[in-house]
């Protein structure tokens, strides 16, 4: 098992990607602290599935954008768990619609703090806690291709998608004498609740679809595959990178 008594802390473990990453984590032999913002029902359903791996799993609601309750998560996380050796960076919200001329500043307001600020906050409050443990651990964020590509009328999110690439590079360098490896995971279109309404429709899906050389949408598992490798051992040598996990789309950006 390659994270064989680790204890991981993932955010936005209701659904899609933090689920997959939660069950995935379960099955290589860690604890799971599964943090969701509403979706109770979701997170209980992650609990089923990582106690169903014969792993402990503890379900807490909070809000990441907050800086109290991101206090408040990891301190409960610990008393429950003993400890965390993982961070994984996964709740985010997404936006669109809205010109910048246009964007209110209570959408601005909500897309970075959960997007950019959140990881922020979570990020603070592990570094703390695994330097008092003595050092090591592993960061893991998922951010976005939109952290790379022009996201026209959706600015926020992609503001706050390049920021959490900026943090990664800048944090890795930070702690590295700790030897907290900080890595982040930039998915294309992947099959999720949120993408699900435009995968859904006909026309939508085969306008994505010809953007992509892979022509299909990635599954969530597919991204857990890759967040587990920079979360275990494997990835030890690897710190301050973006892994690009789209299907080619990046590749055919302007050129399509």
């Amino acid at each position: 098992m390659k994270l064989k008594d680790k204890r991981a802390f993932v955010t936005g473990a209701d659904s899609g990607i933090g689920q997959a990453i939660a069950e995935i984590f379960a099955q290589e032999g860690a604890d799971v602290a599964i943090v969701y913002h509403t979706d109770r029902d979701g997170a209980e359903e992650t609990r089923r599935r990582v106690e169903a791996a014969g792993r402990r799993a503890l379900v807490m609601q909070g809000d990441v954008g907050d800086s109290d309750s991101v206090r408040r998560l990891f301190d409960d996380a610990v008393h429950a768990l003993g400890g965390l050796d993982i961070l994984v960076n996964n709740a985010g919200v997404g936006t669109g619609g809205a010109s910048v001329d246009e964007i209110e500043d209570a959408e601005l307001e909500r897309v970075l703090r959960t997007d950019l600020m959140g990881p922020l906050f979570c990020c603070r409050a592990f570094v703390k806690l695994r330097k008092q443990a003595g050092g090591g651990g592993r960061i893991v964020t998922i951010s976005s291709v939109a952290q790379h590509l022009p996201t026209p009328e959706s600015a926020p999110y992609g503001m706050a998608k390049a920021g959490v690439g900026s943090l990664t590079r800048s944090l890795s360098r930070e702690v590295a004498d700790a030897r907290i490896n900080v890595n982040n995971i930039a998915p294309g279109l992947i099959e999720t609740p949120m993408t699900q309404p435009r995968l859904d429709d006909p026309a939508k899906r085969e306008q994505s679809f010809k953007t992509i050389p892979w022509h299909r949408a990635g599954q969530p598992r597919e991204i857990a595959r890759l967040a587990l490798f920079l979360a275990s051992d494997d990835g030890d040598y690897v710190t301050g990178q973006t892994w690009t996990i789209d299907g080619g789309l990046s590749m055919q950006w302007g050129g399509a």
